[in-house]
């Protein structure tokens, strides 16, 4: 298995290489230059396989033995995967009227993100401690990264994690999820911005090669191919725990299975597509708050960045730079590099791009969306406890809010993806009138001690926060050159 830029200038790197990478050097985003294909036959031998050897199966077609053994890989995602709340690490909720939730958000910061991070993480560590090496991991957040990737790597010792996140934009449990933790390797910071925003000075960051090449830098946001390979594995363990799989002889004639995704960043959606790619009958579905770019870009083409994000009840996906919807697009389009390098530099120059009507047309056929609005969102979450009894997250009502306005076509099998826990979300369920029991752990972050720095805004804040950014980069470098702690 060998991997390729979106952008088509960079080919033929394995999955160390791109694991301790985030962009590509072109800019792009890495991909297997082919994807496996999956069959009846593979789907009906996983059927009854936990979660955690799921991901063991999926991971082993992108990870060659060579680099990682079957026994190491198996090891690592287990231990990755066992501290999870629940048995099964994930969950499918069947409720009334044929509305399935896929529950994902069991692990430590009450995210999706922890199923990814925690295995990313691991596959990090086994080869930092193979190659007796460190490395700095550079992550922007729009709330729910920067507290998985903390938690999934504080204490390790090869590894120091740099986060920055939206200040007075993200929910206060996702913020104590980052400052409280008073490990030596994590280093938090607040900025006066919104995620996209953080995104401009990371890219001017990750784009100074010999800097990344000297401190080992790497992103673990959804750029890392590693967090959306093992994303993969949600929309397969939908499709088994939905479809009757003694009816399938032919993938290609299969029952398909509706998937709605609740979209920020476009990873989940992105995996989504890439298993929709290697022969999983999905119908895709990316809903959206009120930062509603990727359903404008399907239903007008208009791929442009609103004039500012909007905050709302979903903050995780207040998001108008979806930079996963490069993967999306490479596959739409061929896989044609020179493509998807004009149109994503094109975006990013200018935060706007067109699409031609041929290919929006192609987005159309491969992806619907939907838009809804913090209204949309409450009426929502209150009639899945009217009708269930069962409390959603904001973002996972985004999602839900197509169950109860768009029309059941007969036959058709639907599942929700559950992004997060309503624990984490307090003051949106007060708003829709509703209760939620905090858990013991959530209450106990109020008692901790926190710790994090301010980037605030000036005239040149971008380049600021770079230069500010690379300063305590090579701070932390220096300490650990002379093995001594950072924090004294």
């Amino acid at each position: 298995m060998r991997y390729c830029s979106t952008r088509g200038e960079v080919c033929g790197w394995d999955f160390h290489d791109v694991l301790f990478s985030g962009f590509a050097p072109d800019g792009g985003m890495f991909m297997p230059e082919s994807l496996p294909t999956l069959s009846s036959d593979t789907l009906r031998s996983w059927r009854n396989l936990s979660y955690p050897k799921l991901v063991v199966e999926v991971a082993s077609l992108f990870i060659p033995s060579e680099l990682i053994p079957r026994d190491d890989l198996d090891a690592l995602v287990h231990a990755a995967l066992s501290g999870f709340s629940v048995p099964e690490v994930v969950k499918m909720v069947r409720l009334r009227d044929g509305l399935s939730v896929l529950e994902l958000f069991h692990g430590d910061t009450l995210a999706f993100k922890d199923l990814a991070m925690t295995c990313t993480v691991r596959f990090i560590d086994y080869f930092l401690h193979k190659e007796g090496r460190r490395a700095t991991v550079v992550v922007g957040t729009s709330g729910d990264t920067g507290g998985s990737a903390i938690q999934s790597a504080k204490g390790l010792s090869g590894l120091d994690v740099m986060v920055i996140y939206p200040r007075g934009r993200i929910t206060p449990v996702q913020e104590k999820h980052m400052i409280t933790a008073l490990e030596d390797n994590i280093h938090v910071f607040a900025a006066d911005g919104c995620s996209d925003e953080i995104d401009q000075p990371l890219r001017r960051l990750f784009s100074d090669q010999d800097f990344v090449k000297t401190y080992g830098l790497m992103s673990l946001n959804s750029v890392n191919w590693s967090r959306v390979m093992v994303q993969l594995v949600h929309f397969i363990y939908a499709y088994l725990q939905l479809i009757d799989l003694d009816q399938v002889t032919d993938l290609q004639t299969s029952p398909e299975l509706e998937v709605v995704v609740p979209t920020g960043g476009a990873g989940n959606i992105a995996a989504g597509y890439i298993v929709k790619q290697m022969g999983l009958p999905l119908r895709l579905v990316a809903m959206v708050n009120s930062n509603d770019i990727v359903h404008r870009t399907v239903t007008k083409g208009d791929f442009s960045m609103a004039s500012k994000v909007l905050q709302t009840l979903a903050p995780a996906i207040d998001i108008q730079d979806p930079y996963n919807m490069e993967r999306v697009f490479w596959l739409m389009l061929d896989k044609d590099g020179a493509c998807v390098k004009k149109l994503m530099e094109e975006f990013q120059n200018s935060h706007r791009h067109t699409l031609p009507e041929n290919h929006r047309k192609l987005l159309s056929q491969l992806l619907s969306t939907g838009t809804v609005n913090d209204d949309g969102i409450l009426e929502t979450m209150r009639r899945c406890w009217e009708e269930n009894q069962y409390i959603l997250c904001p973002h996972t009502a985004v999602a839900v809010w197509h169950h109860y306005n768009c029309p059941h076509k007969y036959g058709l099998l639907r599942c929700y993806i559950a992004t997060a826990s309503p624990a984490k979300f307090q003051s949106a369920i007060q708003k829709a009138g509703l209760t939620f029991d905090l858990p013991e752990k959530v209450q106990e972050l109020d008692k901790l001690p926190s710790r994090y720095e301010n980037l605030e805004k000036s005239l040149d804040w971008c380049k600021e926060w770079e230069d500010r950014l690379k300063e305590k980069i090579k701070v932390v470098a220096s300490a650990r050159s002379h093995s001594v702690s950072y924090y004294r």
